[in-house]
């Protein structure tokens, strides 16, 4: 199976529920969606952390087969992001952010990564995002995620991020922020004329939209009973689509992506994001089995009227 780049963040979570507090929780962008796309495909991770990071976190991204070489150590403190989520877990206050040695992040590709077919930009600065991508040899297919305070704080290079990838990954509240409309799937035709040849626009409870030029596909979302910790579902749906896509899409050239495989990525993607919010952290995507995963998709390919 082709590898997955995966370049985002990685840090430890400070966060509080309705139903518990807990400290120095393994997170970050890059986290989650590395643990989401291992069950689909070799994932090779991009990102920093300092001297404090737990021996612990190295061994549980180990476990999962997950290449390291891009994991750096630097002098000081790993990031740290602390928030407190409102009762009905539909909001959040973020208490602190913390970059620490994220700050000054600006990474080398091990040689063996800059060939990697399938790239995943996850949530970090656009600025970190397209100086990596520029050191990645002619990738098959390129994702992005982002969200409000880039497209606030660093629009122009988002802007440019945008024509040199295939996917946009955002939720509802971020693509009205970009492009200025509230009907969504004018903003997703919008957001196509910017650049990408497909985009994802997240709902939350509500499921996810896939738009390409001339496609449309609606998936619902998986219903819970409750969840526990919101923190990394759009990290682990964006991680779980590049990692079924590049297992799907193994062929030596992109002709192998085709709408109907990003379709059942979209459901992937959204089967790896029901399950991360169902434990603190990444502890629920970490005691998942592939039957787990399997038996959900079945389920949303029911609830979406999908065949399978």
């Amino acid at each position: 199976m082709p590898p997955v780049l995966v370049i985002g963040s990685v840090a430890m979570d400070h966060v509080k529920t309705p139903y518990q507090k807990r400290q120095k929780l393994l997170g970050g962008s890059a986290s989650y969606s590395t643990i989401a796309a291992s069950f689909f495909s070799p994932v090779r991770l991009v990102g920093v952390v300092g001297e404090d990071f737990p021996e612990e976190y190295w061994s549980l991204l180990a476990s999962r087969s997950v290449g390291l070489d891009g994991l750096q150590v630097a002098k000081g403190k790993t990031f740290q992001w602390s928030v407190v989520y409102h009762t009905n877990m539909d909001g959040r206050t973020t208490i602190s952010t913390r970059l620490n040695v994220l700050q000054d992040f600006s990474p080398t590709l091990p040689r063996v990564y800059q060939t990697t077919p399938y790239v995943l930009l996850a949530n970090v600065s656009p600025k970190l995002q397209k100086y990596t991508l520029g050191q990645v040899q002619s990738p098959l297919f390129v994702a992005a995620n982002t969200m409000d305070f880039w497209i606030k704080e660093a629009r122009k290079t988002l802007l440019s991020l945008l024509r040199d990838v295939d996917m946009l990954i955002l939720n509802e509240h971020e693509a009205r922020e970009l492009t200025g409309v509230t009907d969504l799937v004018r903003a997703g035709n919008l957001i196509l004329e910017l650049g990408p040849e497909f985009v994802v626009l997240s709902k939350g409870e509500h499921g996810a939209l896939l738009l390409g030029k001339n496609s449309l596909f609606s998936c619902p979302a998986y219903p819970l009973g409750a969840v526990r910790d919101p923190t990394g579902a759009g990290d682990s749906f964006a991680g779980g689509m590049i990692g079924y896509l590049a297992n799907a899409c193994n062929e030596k050239n992109s002709s192998g992506i085709t709408f109907e495989k990003l379709r059942l990525a979209v459901i992937y993607g959204t089967v790896l994001a029901s399950f991360s919010v169902e434990a603190f952290g990444l502890e629920r995507l970490c005691t998942l089995t592939w039957l787990d995963i399997e038996r959900r998709y079945n389920s949303l390919c029911t609830l979406s009227q999908f065949p399978f």
